[in-house]
């Protein structure tokens, strides 16, 4: 049993570097940044582990430091999300008085032309 979940650990591992390594530098942040947000699924289901288990220090010590890590996963990949966003949003609309300076330049140049 431990041979083969060692096996299967070892598999996952290399196909998920295969995957990862194909896809583009365009997209890895928003796909990076979708997976860690499904990590939130994980921190659910390391706090009802945590609230139903019966006993062990242990277990408990290291489920609250699983939560710790995918939290700051989760937290992360949103403002890593926000910060990309804000990279494509478009320049609001001029204002009145940056178009009228712009045009009162123009003026300027042909009147010295």
């Amino acid at each position: 049993m431990l041979v083969t979940n060692l096996a299967i650990l070892v598999l996952a591992g290399f196909v998920g570097f295969v995957v990862i390594s194909k896809v583009p530098n365009t997209l890895h942040t928003p796909l990076m940044s979708g997976t860690n947000a499904i990590h939130g699924i994980v921190i659910l289901g390391g706090l009802l582990v945590l609230g139903l288990s019966g006993g062990g220090t242990l277990n408990k010590v290291l489920l609250v430091i699983a939560i710790a890590f995918g939290t700051i996963n989760v937290v992360g990949g949103f403002l890593v999300t926000d910060r990309m966003l804000e990279m494509f949003k478009g320049k609001g609309p001029a204002k009145r008085e940056e178009i009228d300076e712009a045009a009162q330049a123009k003026e300027q140049e042909k009147e010295a032309a």
